[in-house]
């Protein structure tokens, strides 16, 4: 039976954002520890709030797994005479391993019989090795940023105050610097400083509780929600909230509590997304809505403390408020005296980046490429599409904008209805950011996509043109985030376009900005979107061998690559599937470095080769057919009914004949059936038994 063990690494207040993936580390780190460690446990628990990060570990061995070690020493002709006595390789290779000659044991290989040590090491008490291990263990969290303080060489997320460290309920030594490990934790820093002495987890908890602090962040969050709906149903309404500020708050706090503060109803009239922003970007507050989503004037604040007079804290948070929401107000009404025409002449003066010119100059090549995905989708769309591209980006020159980064395309929506714009475009101008983010909503109109796929077409292109690449996981352009972007409009659209022409317009349209040859930068590119395509596809749960199967034919066409991988998995389960993929695995490896060449059917010789050309001719104009109407699946069905005169031909007939004409006419016959194949996909990326 095992014990428990407690840590507790007491800080100061560590950031917010550091926390939810400190807490992911910390079990990643500890479970690989005990594993190569060879120490068995049960449950872990990791825990954080500002000021603590706590691992709990359920039923942690008393000691390390025994270990059997084996060691092959020289083969047992070498080790020993016909007469069974040692050799000196026999001897030497004992004493290494520090056993008798007569301890060493024989082992059958496929090599042949090998003398063999093996020693049993037996495992040391957990406690013994407690020490360096949560030593170890502290020092490799990983932090955003980390820092040393006073005149120590110790890093860490924030200086450390104090360490908990009780096993089985005593407590393991150890230090590290100036802090030694103990058994008393602190409670709240201002309402209940005070040390205290823990000998358990469930103690600790409950210690905890009892001086306000609430070490479970799930159970902050439940209480964060409570509290805040439950005061905001005070002035009938709920609270407005988005998983990233229920989530900074919950790490903000250590025992949350809600206060409600109001502003003046004039505020209302700014747009919602503009106080939300203020409220809860800037200021970390919960806003009120009613029943219908309307902002009420009223929002939510967290604490971290019981508040001895709820009305003077909302009063200190009104006045903080008021100045950011009259600021908004100011800059809202300031804006819209100038046209967003006017601010998208703005941009000639704004760098988009140094080799690539200016936001002015983009604009004027996203028009021109939007104007080209609009013919390839719907002509009608061109006037539309094309005042889009040109008010996109105009609101990065508002007042709103510069102060509230995160209003970009929203202020320049908002600008845009009140101006009198077509309601399409205004939307459009929003939606040509979307999506934000991976798995992130996309755009609803065909115009906002449109622009959408040309800005990012644009951007990536304009990147790798000036070589400057995502390397690693170094993206400073969010250029992967871009790709996925275009793939996800793309495939949600259904849009028939194809990247590489997509690509070759924007590369002719940027002309002499580029740095490099355009065949190279569209090699690039297109490799660049397979690789995001190809990721996503497998974490979606399609096959890795179709899917490769499938791109290693072309990812181009984003929308029929998908057709054609969803064809593939379906026909995987047809019974010529694998015989037939493991067939043209051999016909990919004889014809490999042949290039087409023209068939002779005279030169036949064999009923076989005769037989697979006639069944060859008899299916590939149906299979074009198929093709052509995006219907794969019966294309594959098609193919199938090659695979009697494919196994006929290889078990009959040998593809490299001594006479040149021959052999030459036979490579011709499978280099025509192996591209009728590639059509779809190429079949020697599939994994088969054979």
């Amino acid at each position: 039976m095992g014990k428990e063990l407690l840590l507790e690494i007491g800080t100061e207040e560590i950031p917010a954002a550091f926390l939810p993936k400190a807490i992911k580390d910390m079990d990643d780190i500890i479970r690989k520890e005990f594993s190569g460690r060879r120490i068995h446990h049960g449950d872990i628990k990791t825990m954080a709030t500002p000021r603590r990060l706590c691992l709990c570990v359920a039923d942690l061995s008393t000691r390390q797994e025994d270990q059997i070690v084996e060691k092959m020493g020289p083969a047992k002709n070498v080790a020993f005479d016909k007469d069974g006595n040692p050799s000196k390789a026999a001897t030497g290779f004992a004493r290494g391993q520090g056993l008798d000659v007569n301890e060493l044991e024989m082992m059958t290989t496929e090599k042949g019989e090998y003398v063999c040590a093996r020693k049993k090491i037996t495992g040391e008490y957990t406690k013994t090795l407690l020490p360096n291990i949560l030593v170890k263990f502290i020092g490799s969290i990983p932090f955003k940023k980390s820092m040393r303080w006073s005149n120590l060489d110790f890093r860490f997320a924030r200086p450390i105050h104090w360490i908990v460290a009780i096993y089985g309920g005593e407590t393991i030594p150890f230090n590290i610097e100036n802090i030694t490990s103990g058994n008393k934790s602190h409670g709240h820093r201002f309402m209940s400083p005070k040390p205290f002495v823990v000998k358990s987890f469930k103690e600790y908890l409950l210690k905890c509780r009892k001086n306000y602090v609430i070490v479970n962040p799930e159970e902050r969050r439940k209480t964060i929600l409570e509290e805040a709906q439950k005061v905001a149903e005070g002035v009938n309404g709920k609270i407005y909230f988005t998983d990233d500020l229920l989530e900074t708050v919950t790490y903000l706090t250590e025992y949350p509590t809600a206060v409600c503060g109001s502003f003046d109803k004039e505020y209302l009239k700014i747009p919602k997304e503009v106080l939300t922003t203020s409220m809860i970007s800037h200021q970390k507050y919960f806003p009120v809505v009613d029943e219908g989503g309307r902002l009420l004037p009223y929002f939510i604040t967290i604490n971290n403390t019981l508040a001895r007079d709820p009305a003077i804290v909302a009063r200190g948070n009104e006045k903080v408020i008021r100045a950011r929401l009259a600021d908004a107000k100011f800059f809202f009404e300031e804006d819209q005296k100038t046209s967003l025409d006017v601010h998208f002449e703005k941009l000639k003066q704004v760098v988009f980046h140094t080799q690539l010119g200016t936001s002015y100059e983009k604009i004027m090549q996203v028009r021109k490429l939007a104007q080209y995905i609009a013919d390839q989708i719907n002509p009608s769309l061109k006037e539309t599409v094309d005042r889009t591209a040109v008010l996109a980006k105009a609101d990065l020159e508002t007042q709103m904008v510069c102060e509230f980064t995160e209003l970009q395309g929203i202020m320049g929506r908002e600008y845009a209805l009140i101006a009198g714009e077509k309601p399409v475009v205004a939307k459009a101008i929003y939606e040509h950011y979307l999506p934000v983010a991976a798995g992130g909503t996309l755009p609803e109109t065909d115009e906002g996509s449109i622009v959408s796929v040309a800005d990012k077409i644009d951007t990536i292109v304009g990147f790798f043109g000036v070589n400057l690449v995502p390397t690693g996981t170094a993206d400073p352009y969010a250029l992967r985030r871009q790709a996925l972007g275009i793939i996800n409009i793309i495939l949600n659209k259904q849009y028939p376009l194809q990247l590489g022409d997509l690509i070759d317009k924007s590369l002719a349209i940027m002309g002499d900005k580029l740095k490099r040859h355009p065949g190279e930068i569209r090699a690039d590119i297109l490799e660049f979107f397979k690789g995001r395509f190809e990721n996503q596809l497998i974490s979606q749960g399609h096959p890795y061998d179709v899917v490769d199967a499938v791109l290693a034919t072309g990812v181009s066409d984003i929308v029929q690559s998908q057709k054609k991988i969803e064809a593939m998995e379906i026909f995987k389960s047809h019974a010529d599937f694998e015989p037939l993929a493991t067939a043209f695995k051999r016909v990919g490896n004889i014809i490999k470095g042949f290039e087409n060449g023209s068939i002779d059917p005279a030169k036949f010789d064999s009923d076989e080769e005769k037989q697979l050309f006639t069944s060859y001719l008899n299916i590939s104009e149906q299979v074009i057919n198929y093709i052509g109407r995006a219907d794969y699946r019966s294309a594959l069905l098609e193919l199938a009914r090659l695979r009697k005169s494919v196994d006929d031909f290889f078990e009959k007939v040998l593809v490299m004949a001594k006479d040149d004409a021959v052999r030459f006419n036979r490579l011709s016959l499978l280099k025509e059936i192996s591209n009728l194949f590639h059509r779809i996909a190429d079949f020697s990326k599939i994994v088969t038994d054979a």
